[in-house]
């Protein structure tokens, strides 16, 4: 009786080890706090493919993603160190390091608009067409501090223009289509994407559409942003994300239904179709003509340092970064996995 005993007890530890505890551990994920510019919607879908798929995962990540309240909060989240990473804007990231002089604290590593999607969007029946010289003396609604408002004098240096050629109406964001629709301006300033919400209320041939890179003003969008702590201690991490994201991204560019659909798990509230069209928009700025030429998240540096130059002109700032010290390239993922067909 006691041999059985012994049999069965040896038997059942043989098996405990032959099979997988269910307290077994597998390789400890690196944490990682991602801040998006705004709210989720087809303009970021594929960094929710990036979740979805379990990309993030497979690069041995823990990626939590979180709305974000524009451009200059994401940096200084980024900053004050409660997030290591974001999305957020270039041209507000020259001005954050003008005003901290020394070693940047956030840097920008792999290039998401190659394009920033700056638009002014006129009523026709206002007389606005596809000329910025139509606007003289119109009324322009926009947020009282906002990227496309600020970038303004740019285009009117290009197009010979005052930078007071308008009236600036002053306007919350989620009233801007309203005040449009009733025709309480003539225009108002959008990030070209999410401009999909004033389509559905008004027929697109109604309006004109003024794109400030028709204008001549080549400046870069929203990047991803890295803490520069991270960047120092884990630059194996950063390397990950973008792999990973990257990945989802040149997914989308092939099969834009599925990144929507991932975005609609986080969101289910939001229209497929919508948000289709919002990316068919986004994805003009993200494969800009110069991305089918180096890739997916890169830059050339002659026109960042140009870049550099004309936000310190207009933004009056006492000390300019160096290109260098805005953008870090040596994360991005290799070249070949950053191609986009066509």
């Amino acid at each position: 009786m006691q041999r059985r005993s012994f049999i069965v007890s040896v038997a059942a530890g043989a098996a405990t080890f032959g099979a997988p505890s269910v307290f077994a551990q597998g390789p400890k994920l690196t944490p990682l706090k991602f801040t998006l510019d705004f709210r989720v919607n087809g303009q970021t879908a594929p960094f929710f493919l990036a979740e979805s798929k379990g990309y993030y995962k497979d690069e041995g990540l823990d990626v939590s993603i979180d709305t974000g309240a524009g451009s200059v909060a994401s940096i200084t989240r980024i900053a004050s160190g409660v997030y290591q990473l974001g999305l957020g804007d270039i041209s507000s990231l020259v001005e954050f390091n003008a005003q901290n002089p020394g070693t940047p604290v956030v840097q920008a590593v792999y290039q998401y608009y190659n394009r920033a999607p700056f638009v002014i969007i006129g009523r026709k029946d206002r007389g606005i067409t596809g000329d910025f010289q139509s606007l003289q003396g119109k009324k322009v609604a926009a947020a009282a501090v906002e990227s496309t408002r600020r970038a303004w004098p740019m285009v009117a240096r290009k197009k010979g223009m005052k930078g007071d050629a308008f009236q600036w109406q002053t306007t919350d964001f989620s009233a801007r289509d309203n005040v449009m629709v009733r025709g309480d301006v003539d225009a108002a300033t959008y990030f070209h994407d999410s401009a999909v919400s004033l389509f559905a209320r008004m027929k697109i041939d109604e309006l004109s559409v003024l794109k400030y890179s028709d204008a001549g003003v080549n400046l870069y969008g929203n990047a991803i942003l890295a803490s520069s702590n991270l960047i120092a201690q884990n630059p194996k991490a950063v390397a990950a994300f973008l792999r990973a994201t990257n990945r989802a991204i040149a997914l989308t560019f092939a099969n834009p239904s599925a990144s929507i659909a991932a975005m609609r798990q986080r969101e289910p509230i939001l229209d497929a179709k919508v948000e289709l069209d919002r990316w068919a928009i986004t994805a003009q700025y993200v494969g800009a003509e110069d991305t089918r030429a180096h890739g997916l998240g890169d830059i050339r540096k002659l026109t960042l340092e140009q870049q550099v130059d004309e936000v310190a002109d207009v933004f009056g700032l006492k000390v300019k970064p160096s290109a260098d010290a805005i953008f870090n390239s040596s994360m991005l993922p290799a070249r070949a996995e950053r191609s986009i067909k066509a």
